[in-house]
Order: structure tokens, then sequence, then C-alpha cells
């Protein structure tokens, strides 16, 4: 729980701030008992401070502590509850967020959300300590007390206007961020395919003129947070001098003592910390804010499909109502579109990944658990990366003996990518397999799928990235290693498609045509001049 460390955090800050501010007095009263030359006060007052001293050593020890938990829990908590949020979404939150924006919330906003819950604990024994010193003075002299417990209103109230224009900047800075964070993560993921066709130069002439655009957003950010540095030194010290100025008085008047003077010049000198650490909570309070809105947005949005509670559905075909299409149940089906849109589109109601009237046997997918679809029907298409790590664990989660994996990369056409590694399945895989060509991790892709053996497969043109001769051996190979269990393969590959056990061939978004891949090669017009690219 977070309210346990946060609450003693702010009981220890609160010890360690009273420790400190109780320091002006005690030397003011053995500076009296001195010049009156008691030796017993001198003592009683000297043991005090000791004992001040070892309470200030173990108070700031339990609340560094304290603050270090309360910080590495609100910004670990947020990555946890973000990437929970992100898992949960699924295919939604690339539709609604932009890379940067849930990148970002790794790069920045964990450590403002843990700034803010860390000055919560240092701030709350700011204000007690301010407090007990405003006590204190009005207890020895009235006037300096009230200058104190007035002047410290007015500092907040001076800072205040500052506070609006910098949320509003580091709002803007921080959107900017995410968006330059998009930018470069779409370079890094094109910077093949840019250098293939000359736009490097292009795009990195955008990147430098959005990354200037950040440039000028962190200056205007920077101006506000410049003048509210200078406030924290220039507020204070004119506090400071106006209750040293009046103390003085005092003294020369006879109206308080030597000891007294001392005190309250330790006071004003003290009162600098806790009124620094007031104006650094506003501060990072205000940063934590904009930070906590943002990961709050990625909190509040919800699927596109929502799932039912029925578990245990009996296996069946799966349909389509909308476009016509029924995926017979342990038949090899491809699905041959006009677009790619189309297939990818049908693809997307068949794994439930969009709402739609789509059925498994008679029972419609909505009313089906997301958990169990997800286990029982798998849709891989290219977008799918390869995470870094381990390959063997990339590819095999979980867990299966050696035969097994090789034969899926056998099935996938893979054996030689693995083979040609150092370390073979035990190699270490970079971000994104970017030392794989795209033919290459989309064979790897392929055999992570086969490795997942659901129950209903479906597979998004699994075989553009690679040569026609590997493309051959896949398609007779996938149609062997997945006999007998139902699979949907959306592709205008006239090498996988004469492989198939059933052909459906979708126009403008509606099954037009089905049979064998030679039969509607023969009879279907529209079919043969989409399969062979117009060519005889």
């Amino acid at each position: 729980m977070q309210a346990i460390p946060l609450l003693s955090g702010i009981a220890f800050a609160v010890l360690w701030w009273l420790g400190q501010a109780l320091v002006p007095m005690v030397v003011g009263r053995g500076i009296d008992a001195l010049t009156q030359r008691h030796l017993d006060g001198l003592v009683t007052w000297s043991a005090v401070l000791l004992g001040l001293g070892v309470l200030q050593a173990w108070a700031g020890i339990m609340r560094h502590r304290r603050a270090v938990v309360v910080w590495l829990t609100a910004a670990y908590r947020t990555v946890q509850v973000t990437v929970r949020q992100a898992t949960r979404l699924g295919a939604t939150l690339p539709k609604r967020l932009s890379t940067g924006e849930v990148v970002s919330v790794g790069n920045s906003d964990i450590g403002h959300i843990g700034n803010a819950m860390d000055i919560l604990v240092r701030g709350i024994g700011a204000l007690v300590a301010i407090a007990a010193v405003t006590v204190i003075l009005i207890t020895t002299s009235p006037t300096l007390g009230l200058v104190v417990l007035i002047g410290v209103p007015l500092m907040a109230v001076a800072v205040g206007p500052l506070l609006r224009p910098l949320h509003r900047r580091q709002q803007a800075h921080r959107e900017l961020q995410g968006d330059l964070a998009t930018r470069a993560a779409d370079i890094v993921g094109g910077l093949r395919v840019l250098r293939g066709v000359g736009g490097e130069e292009v795009f990195a002439g955008r990147y430098r003129e959005e990354s200037q655009k950040v440039r000028r957003a962190g200056v205007r950010v920077a101006s506000v947070e410049s003048l509210l540095e200078g406030a924290q030194i220039l507020l204070p010290g004119l506090l400071i001098a106006g209750v040293t100025w009046l103390g003085a008085t005092f003294a020369v008047r006879g109206e308080i003592s030597p000891g007294s003077l001392v005190s309250f010049y330790g006071y004003a000198v003290f009162l600098i910390s806790p009124l620094r650490t007031l104006t650094e909570m506003a501060d990072k309070l205000t940063k934590g804010h904009v930070a906590a809105r943002r990961v709050v947005r990625i909190l509040k949005l919800t699927p596109e499909v929502q799932g039912g509670s029925r578990t245990g559905v009996p296996a069946g075909a799966l349909s389509d109502p909308d476009s016509g299409v029924t995926v017979r149940q342990g038949v090899f089906t491809a699905l041959a579109a006009g677009t790619p849109e189309e297939a990818i589109e049908i693809a997307d109601r068949l794994g439930r990944y969009r709402e739609s009237a789509a059925t498994m046997g008679d029972v419609p997918l909505r009313e089906i658990a997301v958990e169990e679809l997800r286990r029982r029907i798998l849709l891989a298409d290219n977008g799918a990366r390869l995470f870094a790590g381990r390959l063997r664990d990339e590819l095999d989660p979980a867990g299966h003996d050696d035969e097994t994996v090789h034969r899926a990369l056998h099935d996938a056409c893979a054996t030689d990518i693995v083979e040609a590694l150092p370390d073979g399945l035990d190699a270490h895989v970079a971000e994104a397999g970017r030392e794989f060509s795209g033919g290459q991790q989309q064979r790897l892709r392929l055999a992570r799928a086969l490795l997942a053996d659901p129950e209903v497969l479906i597979l998004i043109e699994p075989t553009s990235a690679v040569d026609a001769h590997s493309e051959a051996r896949i398609a007779a190979r996938l149609a062997a290693a997945r006999a007998g269990r139902t699979t949907l393969v959306a592709t205008t590959s006239p090498l996988v498609l004469d492989r198939a056990d059933h052909v459906i061939y979708v126009r403008d978004g509606v099954a037009r045509a089905e049979g064998a891949h030679r039969d509607l090669l023969a009879h279907d017009a529209d079919y043969r001049a989409t399969v062979t690219r117009g060519e005889d």
C-alpha cells in the first residue's frame, strides 16, 4: 500500500524539520545561560542540542528511505498500471494514441509522478516546521511572529501567478515530446525502406524541424521555471532580511535578550529551506499533475471490443455475416481479396478485433469471453514484433521441446536463419529484430505462430516478403503442418492459393466466389485478374 510509506515518510519528515526548527531556540537559550553565567542551564541546553542533532540524523535517514520508497512505488506502479492497461486495450491502443505518447510515460511521466509523491513528504513537513517557528516567534515576540505569519502566505500568493503559465507550457512541451518520440520511432522502424527509396534526408529534415519545436517549447518552460527559481531565493531573502532587521532593532532597545536575537537570526536563516521546499513543491506538483493527466488519459480508454462471459464453447465454423465468409472447421482456407484492406477487415472481425456479428458455430463471438477467444483464435499479421531477448524465448514462450521448435522452424522455412546465428536459438535478438531482414522476420513470426498451435490460425499475407522458392516451400509445409485444423490465410499468392483446400474470393468486402484455386482461375475472370495481377 502506498499510504503506509507515505504517511510514515511524512511523520519522519515532520520530526526532521522540527528537530531543525528547535535548534535556533535551544542555541539562544544556551547563549542566554552563558551570558547569565548559569552553568547548569548551559549544560542542560547543550545536552538538548545534542539530542536534537541525534533526532535529526535518525529522522533524516528514515525520511529519506521512505521518500525513496514512495518515489519508486509511485513511478513503477504507474508503469505497471500503464502496461496492464496497454495489454487490456490490445489493438485499440495504437488506434487511439501514438507510440510516442505511450513511450513518454516511461521516459518522463513516471519521474514527474514520483517527484510529486516525494515532495509531498518533505513539503508537508516543511509546512509543520513553518507553523512551529511561527508559534515560537509569536510567543517570544508577537510582532516578529506576525511578520512571519503574514509573510509566508504573501510569498505563496506571489508565486501563484507563475504556476498557471508554467502548467500550460509544460503541457504543450509534453505533447510535442510525444509527437517527436513518435516521429523517431517511425524513422527507426522504417529506416531500411527510407534508405532504399532515398527518403532518409526528407525525414531527417522533418525530425530536425520538430525537434526545434520541442527545443523552443522547452525554452519557454525554462523561462518560467527560472522565474520560479529566482523567486525561491528573492522572496525568502526579503523575509529573512525583514525578520533580522526587526530582531536587531528589538535587541538594541532591550526588548529581547542577546540569545533571542541569535535565535531570530537562526530562524530567519532556517526559514529559507522550508520556504524553498514549498516553492519546489508547487513546481513538482504542477509537473506531476501534467504527467498524471496523461497517464489517466490512457487509463480511461476502453477496448473497442468487449467480451462476453461464455466459456467452453464447442468448436465450429467461423462465419462473418457482413462479408459472407465462412471458414469451415478443420479446413485450410485461403482468402483472396481485391485489396489487402478488405482481407484485414474480415480477419479482424473473425479474430474479434473489431465489433461484428461474427460467430463460432452458432455462438456469436461477442458472447464468448475474450480470454478464451485469444487462446483459441490467433490472428498473426505482419505488424507483429520480435522483442529483444533470447530468440528461443521470443519464438516459444510456452517452452516446447527442441524437436517441436525445430519442426515449426522447418515448416516456416526458417531453419537456415537460426543455423546462421552463432548461438542458434540462444542468440540474443535486438529490439524489433532489426538484425533480420523483412523476409527473415516474417518467417520467424510464422514459426512463432505455428508453435502457438491454436485451434484457429488466421494469417495475414505470411509470405509477402519472401522469395518465390521460399514461398513455395512454406505453402506446402504450412498446409501439411495445419492439416485437420482450422486455418485461414489472407493472400493473393498463387503458390499459397494452390495449396489451400478451399478458396474464397472477396471483392468490395463481399464474398463473390468460392472453390478450388484452379477452378476459380479457369472460370472467374475477376479472380484471375486479382491473383495474376492482370497477367495471363
